[in-house]
Parts: C-alpha cells; structure tokens; sequence
C-alpha cells in the first residue's frame, strides 16, 4: 500500500475520531496523476446527498495537461465509493453537531486509488497549541538521544 498523497493539515485541524476507506470514481489520466502523487487533498472533505458520498476540492491535475479534455476541472466533485451501511452510518454521524468527514489520504491498494476518510471534529486554538508542544518536546528528545 503506497500512500500518494497525505493530507497533515487534516491532522493538525482536526481531531480525528474514526476513519473509513473509500474508493474513489476517476478518469484515466486522473489516475494517472494520483498514483504519481500529484495530488492535492489540502482542504478537501466529503458530503453525503442522496445516499451518495461526495469529495469536493480536492485538486487531481491532469498526468498530461495537453491531453485532456478542454473542460476539465481538476478540482471537480468525484463520487466517493463506499458500502450502503456505511452510508447510513456516516450519515447518522455527519448530522451531529461539530463533525465532519475529512479526507485524509490518497492512496494505492491494490491497483485501485483509496481515499482514507476521517469522521473529525475541529480542534480549538488550545488544542493545536498542545499539539505544537508535544511536537516540539519530542523533536527535543530525539535531539537528547542522539547526542
């Protein structure tokens, strides 16, 4: 399973409380792209309409821009592909106050492109002033150990 794409700024917006897989609807030269790593997941996230799930703004430019449709939109809605109990459940979670589905990486498995979504709930200021911290506090003891 090679990752392509990941989105840290998910990771530091947001706490993540659980996550799903998801296959994801492309075009061929859009594929292309994303097992390449050009992708850009960096604000985007899933809806839920109709019993469908949805990605939107998530930029997949074209592996060869002069190839392509004149029309193309890298950063079009693209159906997300996952089971109809999952649906439910999503969207029985999605309405509750605060939570939101966040994409938080692009990814081969298999031959197929994954999306690996995240049920999350934004941090407050507080929270990603903690995060820094520990951050910081153990890049200081990984600098410790080494010396």
């Amino acid at each position: 399973m090679k990752e392509a794409t990941v989105n840290k700024r998910a990771y530091f917006d947001y706490e993540i409380l659980d996550t799903y897989e998801a296959g994801i609807e492309l075009f061929g030269f859009e594929a292309k792209s994303a097992q390449k790593g050009r992708a850009n997941l960096v604000g985007s996230f899933a809806v839920i309409k109709n019993n469908e799930a949805w990605l939107l703004n998530a930029s997949i430019p074209a592996y060869q821009p002069k190839n392509t449709p004149q029309d193309y939109n890298p950063e079009r809605t693209r159906k997300l592909l996952l089971h109809k109990a999952q649906i439910k459940e999503l969207i029985g979670k999605t309405q509750q106050k605060g939570l939101t589905l966040v994409s938080l990486k692009l990814y081969n498995k298999n031959g197929k492109i994954k999306v690996l979504l995240g049920l999350a709930r934004h941090k407050k200021t507080r929270d990603k002033r903690e995060t820094i911290k520990k951050r910081e506090a153990e890049r200081e003891i990984e600098r410790a150990m080494k010396r």
